[in-house]
C-alpha cells in the first residue's frame, strides 16, 4: 500500500482507504456489529489507515464502530461528515448552532476528545455563501474539538467555491463515469494544498461490470428507489448515469480493456491522478476488502487504456452527466 498526503492535514493516508456508508450491512440491510468490526480490521490488516464515516450512516452505528476502532488503533486517521442526519434537510442544519451540536454529538458517538477531520455533508449551495458557517468551524478548530475541516460536495462548482475558506480537503464523486472534476478542480486543489477524497468510485457498483439489465436491488437499497433523485441527489446513485446506459458502458469498458477485473482497474484509474489523496470504496463485509486494496498493486494504465476510458465516457456518459455535476 502506498500513502499520499491529505492536503493541509499533514496526514499520510493509504491511497485506497475505506468508506463506511455500507459498513456492517448492505444498503437497506440491518447493521451487523460483528461484520462491521471484522471489515475494519480486515482493512487495517491490508494497510488501510484512513476511514470515512458520517453521523447519519447506519443511524450513528458507523461512527460508534469507527470511534471504537480508532481508540484501538491510534495510528489511523478518519473523517466524519455532519449535517444530514435530520430530515427534511435545510440550510439551517449547516448553521453555526447546528454544526456545534453535531460536532459535540459526533465526539460523544465516537468516544473521542477531538475529531481528525469534519466535512460538511453535501450542504445546500447557499452554505458556501455563508461565511459564518466556516467561521464556526474555525472556532471549533481553535477549541481543539476538530483538527481539520472540509466539505463533501455534489458539484464541481461547490468544490471550487469551498476553497475560498480554510478547508483541508474535499470529498467528491470521481470515477470513470464522472470525469469532470479532473478538468479544472484538481489543478486548483493542488495549488491550494487541498486534499481530494474520491467517493462513489465504482458508480454504486456499475463499474464492477457485474450488473445486467435484470439485476435486482432490494426495496430499501438506494439503487432501487433513488435513480431519479426521489430521496437525495440522484448523482449519488450510479453517479447520475441512466442505469441501462451505465450497464452498456461498463460492458464496453470490460471488452475494450480486456479485463474481468473492471472494479480493480476502475479504482486504479482514479489513482492515476496525483491530485487524488485517496479513493474511498465501501465494503459491507471483510471479504470485499482485498478486492479493493489489491487495486493499488495493479500496473498503471497505459495511455491507450486512459484513452479508451475517455472514449467510452464521451460516447455514453458525458451528455448529460458532465453538465449536471
Amino acid at each position: 500500500m502506498e500513502f499520499r498526503q491529505l492536503g493541509k492535514t499533514g496526514f499520510k493516508i493509504s491511497e485506497v482507504s475505506l468508506g463506511t456508508w455500507q459498513l456492517g450491512g448492505k444498503w437497506g440491510a440491518p447493521f451487523d456489529p460483528k461484520d462491521a468490526e471484522e471489515t475494519l480490521e480486515a482493512a487495517y490488516d491490508h494497510g488501510v489507515n484512513f476511514f470515512d464515516t458520517a453521523d447519519g450512516y447506519q443511524d450513528g452505528h458507523s461512527e460508534k464502530t469507527v470511534g471504537a476502532f480508532v481508540k484501538k488503533h491510534p495510528d489511523v486517521h478518519f473523517t466524519t461528515k455532519i449535517g444530514r442526519k435530520e430530515m427534511p434537510l435545510s440550510a439551517e442544519h449547516f448553521s453555526p448552532k447546528f454544526l456545534r451540536r453535531y460536532v459535540e454529538e459526533s465526539l460523544t458517538n465516537m468516544g473521542l476528545d477531538s475529531l481528525d477531520q469534519v466535512l460538511l455533508h453535501c450542504p445546500p449551495i447557499m452554505t458556501y455563501y455563508a461565511p459564518e458557517t466556516f467561521q464556526a468551524l474555525d472556532d471549533l478548530k481553535k477549541e481543539g474539538k476538530i483538527l481539520n475541516y472540509g466539505v463533501s460536495v455534489e458539484r464541481v462548482e461547490e468544490a471550487i467555491k469551498a476553497m475560498d475558506y480554510d478547508i483541508s480537503s474535499v470529498e467528491i464523486i470521481f470515477n470513470m463515469f464522472r470525469l469532470r472534476p479532473a478538468n479544472l478542480f484538481f489543478d486548483l486543489a493542488k495549488k491550494n494544498n487541498v486534499g481530494i477524497l474520491a467517493r462513489v468510485p465504482l458508480a454504486s457498483g456499475l463499474l464492477t461490470g457485474k450488473f445486467t439489465d435484470d439485476t435486482h436491488f432490494e426495496k430499501d437499497d438506494h439503487r432501487n428507489f433513488n435513480r431519479d433523485g426521489a430521496a437525495f441527489d440522484k448523482g449519488e446513485t450510479f453517479s447520475g448515469v441512466d442505469y441501462h446506459t451505465g450497464v452498456t458502458a461498463a460492458q464496453e469498458l470490460k471488452e475494450r480493456l480486456h479485463t474481468d477485473n473492471l472494479a480493480g482497474i476502475a479504482l486504479r484509474y482514479i489513482l492515476m491522478y496525483d491530485a487524488v489523496s485517496a479513493v474511498i470504496p465501501g465494503a459491507s463485509k471483510a471479504s470485499q476488502i482485498e478486492r479493493n486494496t489489491s487495486a493499488a498493486e495493479l500496473p498503471a494504465l497505459t495511455d491507450d487504456q486512459m484513452a479508451i476510458v475517455r472514449d467510452v465516457y464521451d460516447k455514453y456518459i458525458k451528455n448529460p452527466v458532465e453538465y449536471l455535476w
